[in-house]
């Protein structure tokens, strides 16, 4: 990755919008707006225990999980945010059963919003990093916004990116020209652009899973885990080292930094479920900007970005980062007696 001058999002924006005539200005107006969003939201998290958010809200999502102050508080922070800016014709977000259609007392615009508020929520409360993750989609239809107007795959994305709460404040996007991060000036309240040109290293000696389930993983994720674990003896002859935040944010982040696989696979605890993640919310943006650093992003079988959803909270399972670890894991469901 290399360093950039200081420039703000906002100049970012407009040169991509008049240079590159790569964004609308709605879409523009859209990003600096989750931005101003993610801004309130760090506030929130910053605060912690002084701003009385931490612990449960006593309700659950529509996936039957318990949620936190936080949760709500970033999901209605989102949501105001967006509303009555004339970009958007509606929402849908993780903790939500049913999408947000924008009230008629505002403009509608042309695009569509997907968030998951806070992600990593079981951090929150042990101070670990956490984070929001947003997907935007154009609404094409013709009609008027339904649940199925979020139904398209992940290739038909023109921005995603993500917030990260941690040490620093750290905005992550792509509109479809790479990937480029943002660091938050907490003095000047900007967004700073601080690396450009992100990209993932084709192959790595990191990897990122839950090493708990093992005995519920299928024998292609199991394969590959213990022929890392064999390290230089074994057939991978490299060490490799493990890392598990318990945040998708956080281990992505990491990933975009310095390269590395991340698995989320299905597994037998849930047998009827593909997997854990929410594909639109979670899966269809992180693969989008992982792809736009050169990494690669599949559920084992197919590419990620491939995937026509069916329903808004629809589940996947997730294996992404660096190209040639993704692809051997790939190969690996796909002959698994190889």
């Amino acid at each position: 990755m290399s360093k950039t001058k200081a420039i703000s999002l906002t100049q970012y924006l407009i040169e991509q919008q008049r240079e590159a005539e790569l964004i609308p200005s709605q879409l523009r107006l859209l990003i600096e707006v989750v931005a101003r969003a993610c801004k309130r939201i760090a506030i929130s998290v910053n605060k912690g225990a002084l701003g009385d958010v931490l612990g449960t809200a006593g309700t659950e999502n529509v996936q039957g999980e318990v949620q936190k102050k936080l949760d709500v508080i970033a999901n209605e922070v989102l949501i105001e945010a967006n509303e009555w800016g004339g970009h958007l014709a509606g929402m849908a977000s993780e903790e939500m059963d049913d999408i947000y259609a924008v009230p008629n007392r505002y403009p509608q615009g042309e695009y569509l919003l997907l968030f998951d508020p806070l992600d990593g929520s079981s951090n929150i409360d042990v101070n670990v990093s956490i984070g929001t993750i947003f997907s935007v989609l154009k609404h094409t239809d013709g009609h008027a916004v339904d649940a199925s107007s979020f139904l398209q795959a992940g290739s038909k994305q023109v921005a995603a990116g993500y917030c990260v709460y941690g040490p620093q404040t750290t905005l992550v996007l792509t509109v479809g020209k790479g990937v480029v991060m943002f660091t938050l000036d907490r003095e000047q309240g900007s967004w700073v652009l601080t690396q450009d040109k992100v990209k993932i290293p084709e192959d790595t000696k990191e990897f990122a899973i839950n090493m708990s389930n093992m005995r519920h993983w299928a024998p292609p994720v199991k394969r590959y885990i213990d022929e890392n674990l064999a390290g230089k003896e074994g057939p991978r002859g490299k060490d490799f080292n493990m890392r598990w935040v318990a945040s998708m944010v956080a281990d992505v982040h990491r990933i975009l930094t310095r390269g590395g696989v991340f698995l989320y696979p299905w597994d037998k605890r849930e047998p009827d479920k593909p997997g854990k993640l929410r594909l639109l919310y979670e899966a269809n943006p992180m693969s989008f900007l992982v792809e736009q650093a050169g990494g690669a992003s599949t559920n084992g079988i197919q590419r990620i970005l491939d995937i026509e959803p069916i329903k808004l909270h629809e589940r996947v399972a997730v294996i992404l980062g660096s190209k040639n670890e993704v692809e051997r894991v790939t190969a690996y469901h796909r002959d698994p007696v190889a």
